[in-house]
């Protein structure tokens, strides 16, 4: 088919994924000032996953949730569906902090949380599409190429990496992108339709006592209360679970930076356009170059499919409805068609945009300061849809003050510097991003060697 115009493509309204099964009607606005013992902002999976675990833990507790539009508005109801064992910010950085050994155990720790989501799924009987068929990481130039084989040795050196190295015909054989040199498989990696879970998690914690009050904007969280403007909750303990939005918050406006992402997706593809392209495992599917895309094959038979657009806003600005740029569409649909040819003769149906949560030295993190009260958890760079699991699970034991294997795992309490004042931010990043993107070109054209553009791109952006 000839190239399709933006225009012509649902953009925005918040995701494909909402859009699909129906935007749900908003829960009641905070009526007032109230207490509760347990106040959690933001009703994404951080929210959500720890008042699932701490009505389980403890039922007697007021566990009360405020969210500004509602539960799954933000990253969890638009992300990519991975459910990703992969540890963000890498296991170095743990290694050098404190030791070998709590990084491998965060590597366990994250592995099994892969599992502990789909025990969940089945147990509370929530239908989110889910398949765990592993990730299937591909390279498609020889520079890329040489960074696979460069990862394969270093993930060997630890244990719970568990990779397998794929060569050309092996990984076409899995998914038949075009052109592709080879990839690594990780089994710890199952794929999940965003919003279906979002939905599910909702209705299980309310299910179980806990009370979501939506459409109530929180402006300020300090020890004891959060700040709405629809009233105060006072509550022995305050949780930040606000991921990209975190820069909305009084103080807070530096913590994270909002990292845009944008996705489409395709109209259903018939069965023979799937017979050429295969991905019959329903693997998520990334890629070697540094402008990373993402991708999964959805029940319905469509490939959804992401990157970056403008990557960000400047002054920390987020998005209100999910549109995504013109331009974004085009690259992303150019992209899509080099990658699976057949799929060209199939329209886009949708995109979107959204923002995830960016610490300065790009590693999740959660925490409780105990003499305040207050916990955070996020900064998850995009692989949050299995972190958040364990950060909810980490929270509700250090609520309670519990000391178990999780609570003693090295991405607890740290945290980052703040990010740099405008226009330094700004400029920072976008520079980081355009060198990216002139290294994947320059890398296209030839060569093993990763372009010394993105490795300068690396140092400034603090990987």
């Amino acid at each position: 088919m000839t190239a399709q115009d933006p225009s012509e493509v649902r953009n925005g309204d918040i995701s494909f994924w909402w859009q699909q099964i129906g935007m749900p009607m908003q829960r009641a606005a905070l009526p007032g000032d109230i207490t509760a013992d347990v106040c959690i902002v933001g009703a994404g999976y951080t929210g959500l996953w720890t008042a699932y675990y701490l009505s389980r833990l403890d039922p007697t507790l007021r566990v009360v949730i405020l969210e500004q539009r509602f539960a799954g508005f933000g990253a969890s109801g638009r992300n990519g569906g991975w459910v990703s064992g992969s540890v963000t910010g890498g296991r170095a950085r743990y290694a050098k902090t404190h030791g070998r050994s709590a990084a491998i155990d965060q590597q366990l720790a994250l592995n099994s949380t892969v599992d502990e989501v789909l025990t969940v799924l089945s147990a509370e009987g929530i239908e989110a599409d889910a398949r765990k068929g592993g990730e299937l990481r591909i390279a498609r130039t020889e520079s890329q190429l040489a960074r696979l084989k460069a990862e394969a040795d270093r993930e060997s050196e630890w244990p719970g990496t568990d990779l397998v190295v794929l060569g050309a015909r092996e990984a076409q054989e899995r998914i038949g992108v075009d052109g592709v040199l080879g990839a690594i498989w990780d089994p710890h990696c199952a794929k999940v339709h965003p919003a279906k879970l979002s939905r599910g998690l909702a209705h299980a914690v309310e299910a179980a006592g806990v009370v979501i009050y939506e459409g109530t904007r929180v402006s300020e969280i300090t020890s004891g209360c959060a700040y709405s403007d629809k009233g105060t909750v006072r509550a022995t303990h305050v949780i930040r679970a606000t991921e990209g939005f975190t820069a909305d918050l009084k103080h807070e406006h530096r913590t994270w930076l909002p990292m845009n992402s944008s996705m489409i997706v395709t109209e259903p593809l018939p069965q023979s356009v799937w017979a050429e392209i295969g991905w019959n495992e329903y693997e998520t599917l990334g890629n070697f170059a540094h402008v990373y895309m993402y991708a999964q094959r959805t029940a319905d038979d469509r490939i959804a499919f992401g990157g970056r657009g403008v990557p960000y806003r400047y002054g920390s600005k987020v998005d209100t409805d999910g549109a995504t740029q013109a331009n974004t569409i085009r690259e992303l649909s150019r992209l899509l068609h080099e990658f699976f040819p057949a799929a060209g003769r199939v329209p886009v149906a949708h995109a979107w945009a959204g923002v995830l949560g960016v610490p300065r030295d790009w590693a999740a993190t959660v925490g409780l300061d105990r003499r305040s009260g207050l916990g955070w958890a996020g900064g998850y760079v995009g692989t949050g849809v299995a972190a958040t699991n364990l950060a909810g699970r980490t929270l509700a034991d250090l609520i309670l003050e519990r000391d178990t294997s999780i609570t003693r795992l090295p991405w607890v309490g740290q945290k980052a510097r703040k990010w740099e004042v405008e226009p330094l931010r700004w400029l920072g990043v976008q520079g980081i991003y355009a060198s990216y993107r002139i290294a994947d070109r320059a890398e296209a054209k030839g060569g093993q060697r990763t372009s010394p553009v993105a490795k300068l791109a690396d140092i400034v952006a603090g990987r």
